[in-house]
């Protein structure tokens, strides 16, 4: 990896840094839409690679790359930490619409709307865990949650240290780092069965898993985010950053906008079903 050495007499070193787990293959829509973002001014984003503006992991399992990067924010006093995974599509002004957030500094972590790659297509908003998804909004509006992926999700990056200092030591391929991620995969047995033999398994995904910790650790307290750490639904999806989700076909999730969560006329009646 290159070494960081960009460096200004601001606040912050290094205001953001685009962490993008990843298995190495991505389709030219993806590779379109992240490089041609309309670059806000004074936007200050790191080049990690001399040729990406990015930190890239390749050829790890999601929580073990995610946890590669959080070392990345921790050791180099990363302001925002920026997730975009490589099977999302951005629109053109996503960084644009994020970077309002940064600069307003008053929401720690904020997610982009993506649906999953299913028919019928299901937003990945969250109210509850394990109730399935929220769909009482609509296209634009902002939307307070109790989970979100990460498929295009911006952290402040004090969430993050506050997370490293509580979490255990890792090596992953020779790299040290600390277990922020995991995937929530649990065998244990239950003391009222009949069979001790029995056990019981529970599982899912590492940004779910995030979300859930954030809150029952406390650590948006701990971040200096009190009056998160209050809130029932402390999370935010930005509806109006419209992202989707691509197979390696080339299919692009939803292939059409459910008709219940169109805003009116100001949806593309073409996205509609």
């Amino acid at each position: 990896m290159a070494t960081i050495l960009h460096k200004n007499p601001g606040k912050w070193t290094n205001r953001v840094l685009i962490g993008t787990p990843m298995t190495g293959l991505v389709r030219s829509e993806w590779m379109t839409a992240r490089y041609g973002q309309t670059i806000p001014t004074n936007w200050s984003h790191i080049e990690v690679m001399n040729w990406m503006s990015a930190y890239i992991p390749l050829g790890y399992q999601v929580a073990d790359a995610e946890n590669i990067i959080a070392k990345q924010v921790v050791e180099h006093n990363f302001e925002w930490l920026l997730f975009i995974e490589h099977d999302n599509v951005l629109p053109p002004n996503t960084f644009v619409r994020l970077n309002q957030y940064m600069i307003s500094g008053k929401v720690p972590i904020v997610g982009a709307l993506y649906f999953t790659k299913s028919d019928p297509p299901e937003p990945m908003v969250y109210r509850d865990f394990g109730k399935g998804y929220y769909a009482d909004w609509k296209l634009g509006q902002k939307v307070w949650v109790r989970g979100l992926p990460f498929g295009c999700t911006l952290i402040h990056g004090s969430i993050i240290r506050a997370l490293w200092e509580e979490a255990e030591p890792v090596t992953i391929n020779g790299t040290e780092t600390r277990r922020i991620f995991r995937y929530p995969e649990d065998r244990f047995t239950d003391p009222e069965t009949v069979n001790p033999l029995d056990y019981l398994m529970t599982s899912g995904t590492s940004d779910l898993q995030f979300c859930k910790e954030v809150v029952e650790k406390r650590i948006f307290e701990k971040a200096g985010w009190p009056e998160y750490q209050k809130k029932k639904y402390p999370f935010l999806v930005d509806t109006s950053i419209f992202v989707k989700h691509i197979d390696m076909n080339g299919t692009q999730w939803p292939t059409a906008l459910p008709r219940k969560f169109a805003q009116g006329k100001a949806t593309l009646r073409s996205c509609l079903i």
